[in-house]
């Protein structure tokens, strides 16, 4: 789903990275605590009360639940100084982490939609389920949701589009409680076969977020460049810098939650070699203070004013005495 971050009343406060940081950890752990509980809760009731959709829902809110915690190790991990090994830092271990995590949860999803499916075809094994199911349900929904408010209220304060994308997908957690209380409320209404139906949408749900995952994260590893928005912001701020005469040639590669640039920059072809490392630096300087940009590789091109161009072509055209 498309998001934004919309600006707060203090436009002018700005959240330092370790602020950020601090903030991403407490939310998270937050939805550890949420999920922790959820899982237990699901999975221990779903199988005394004979509801595998119930089952399912606590084997996502687990999914979840590694998901956060690989988020914490990858957050920590990705900290890291720039070393030797890793000139330019540790960004990415979040990228490959993203990748084990959606192969985890498309293997889980299927192994899902299989034990639905076995179900499926043999509805007389369906049994009743119990009317707590029901509740535990609408509990799980009520929780993620309030998770969900309360991750993109932090979202919002320190401007976070990480941490929206994360409030999101709890949104996108309490759907799938919902299609599994209309499942039990289906099996207690008469139709058993509505609450193996609803572990096979929660199992495709899941399946279908670790293939986006391990998808996205695979492109990232093979240096995908960002969008083409946020390049023509980078080449904004570029050709805003005093000196630049013109930028060709933008390269962009992801290094985890951040961007690794390349630019090609225009400068007066009389200008000192100094003046032109100058201007280079400035550029640098005011790409990684406004965009969410790593490191900034410049290499610098010679201009000259067209009209003096057109002026050493025709003294090179006339013939000499």
């Amino acid at each position: 789903m498309p998001f934004s971050v919309p600006p707060d009343d203090d436009e002018d406060h700005e959240h330092s990275p370790a602020e950020r940081s601090a903030a991403a950890s407490r939310s998270t752990w937050v939805s550890v605590a949420v999920n922790l509980v959820l899982t237990t809760v699901q999975i221990t009731v779903g199988l005394l009360a004979k509801s595998q959709g119930l089952v399912a829902d606590g084997i996502h809110s687990l999914s979840d639940l590694v998901a956060d915690f690989v988020v914490l190790v990858a957050n920590h991990h990705s900290q890291k100084d720039a070393d030797t090994d890793h000139p330019y830092g540790h960004q990415r271990f979040e990228t490959a982490a993203s990748l084990v995590l959606g192969a985890l949860l498309l293997a889980v999803g299927l192994g899902m939609l299989w034990s639905a499916f076995l179900k499926l075809e043999q509805p007389e094994t369906v049994a009743q389920v119990h009317a707590v199911a029901l509740w535990v349900a609408a509990g799980a929904l009520l929780a993620k949701e309030l998770l969900f408010r309360y991750m993109l209220a932090v979202a919002k304060r320190i401007k976070s589009s990480m941490l929206v994308a994360n409030a999101w997908h709890a949104r996108s957690d309490a759907a799938s409680s919902l299609v599994v209380g209309i499942g039990i409320a289906g099996n207690l209404a008469g139709y058993p076969i509505l609450d193996p139906i609803a572990a096979a949408i929660v199992g495709f749900m899941v399946a279908k977020m670790g293939w986006e995952f391990g998808w996205d994260a695979l492109h990232d590893l093979m240096d995908r460049a960002i969008d083409d928005a946020e390049v023509d912001a980078i080449r904004q701020t570029l050709q805003g810098t005093p000196g630049i005469q013109g930028v060709h040639d933008i390269r962009t590669r992801k290094m985890g939650d951040m961007i690794v640039v390349d630019a090609h920059i225009e400068v007066d072809a009389t200008l000192s070699v100094e003046a032109g490392h100058d201007i280079a630096v400035e550029a640098r300087k005011r790409v990684m203070q406004r965009h969410r940009v790593l490191n900034l590789m410049t290499h610098v091109d010679p201009w000259r004013r067209p009209d003096l161009d057109h002026e050493a072509d025709q003294a090179a055209a006339s013939p000499r005495s």
